[in-house]
């Protein structure tokens, strides 16, 4: 199977959802997100090219691919290979998704 490998901002966004989550509507619910984003990445590591290409297009970035959380109104941003899910940001789906990307160009 296909590894997933977070880069650090992408782990920031998910420490920050939980603990918003959590301070916001209690302890359930952020559990509730950390299933939520776990399964989604289940699926990322099973059919790593299901995601939408609408950003790449957007904002050309080849392969850029987005996966949206069930139950929570975020995407996991990602560009697959081979061998594995390179998952740049998990972002909510309100913010401005263009400016947020752009500051984090591929290393």
């Amino acid at each position: 199977m296909i590894h997933a490998h977070l880069r650090a901002p992408a782990e920031r966004d998910v420490e920050e959802a939980i603990a918003h989550y959590r301070d916001e509507a209690g302890p359930e619910l952020a559990l509730d997100f950390v299933d939520s984003f776990e399964a989604a990445i289940r699926d990322l590591r099973q059919h790593p090219f299901i995601g939408s290409l609408q950003f790449a297009f957007e904002l050309e970035i080849p392969d850029l691919r987005s996966w949206s959380l069930q139950r929570f109104p975020y995407l996991v941003f990602y560009v697959p290979d081979d061998e594995t899910i390179d998952i740049w940001r998990v972002l909510h789906a309100r913010r401005d998704i263009p400016a947020f990307l752009s500051a984090d160009p591929p290393s």
